[in-house]
């Protein structure tokens, strides 16, 4: 899934804006000014087409995430939890451990 503004893409295919798209077991709706993406997976992505994203996750995951989306484990010591196992001090440190070329 690829957005840019209020322009949504899945696989190269554009999503008409306002139109909700479900496609194997991926989800695209736009509630209010947000565009969200959600996957069958239990994980869902909000994006209001600017600075703010917010990313949810189904109570059948708790302890079973990695990665930016932390530990859910509801423990504040391991939210910066990087690839390699160990915790990161500062929350720019941690998000920088994440990124990919």
């Amino acid at each position: 899934v690829v957005a840019e503004g209020r322009n949504v893409s899945v696989n190269g295919a554009a999503v008409p804006e306002g139109r909700p798209y479900l496609h194997k077991g991926l989800g695209v709706s736009w509630p209010g000014d947000w565009v969200a993406v959600a996957s069958s997976l239990g994980v869902r992505v909000a994006w209001d087409g600017h600075l703010a994203v917010t990313v949810t996750a189904e109570p059948e995951l708790r302890g079973g995430t990695w990665g930016l989306c932390g530990t859910y484990t509801d423990d504040p010591s391991d939210d910066f939890l990087r690839p390699d196992g160990d915790i990161a001090a500062f929350a720019a440190a941690f998000g920088n451990a994440w990124k990919v070329p």
